[in-house]
């Protein structure tokens, strides 16, 4: 059981870690066309999969990690040369879903299978 709880508290240290990370580096001057058109997307994709299979790890079946869809698209309404779009948002969306079901996945095939 102590390694469970530890797991958990990895998942939610390394998602806060990223967090902070992403919202540092996207509020840089810099940030601003580091990935171009069409990879940006993907790079959406990538990294909401990742943060949502985190948050879903670390807090279990009670996070929502889908709730962050909107709020990097609310940040860039306040970062110069940003605009939020709803191609980003469904892109952060699509990520959100292929993490939370590659953790849901994860976790029915790693469960002792009940007899009965």
């Amino acid at each position: 059981m102590k390694n469970v709880i530890s797991f958990h508290r990895l998942a939610l240290f390394i998602a806060a870690i990223l967090l902070a990370l992403y919202f540092w580096g996207n509020s840089q001057p810099e940030a601003v066309g580091l990935v171009p058109p069409p990879w940006d997307k993907l790079a959406h994709l990538l990294w909401y999969a990742v943060l949502a299979g985190l948050l879903l790890l670390g807090l279990g079946r009670r996070a929502w990690p889908w709730v962050l869809a909107g709020w990097d698209e609310w940040h860039q309404f306040a970062l110069p040369g940003r605009m939020p779009g709803i191609d980003d948002w469904l892109a952060d969306t699509l990520g959100m879903l292929v993490g939370v079901g590659v953790v849901w996945r994860w976790e029915n095939r790693t469960k002792p299978q009940q007899l009965g």
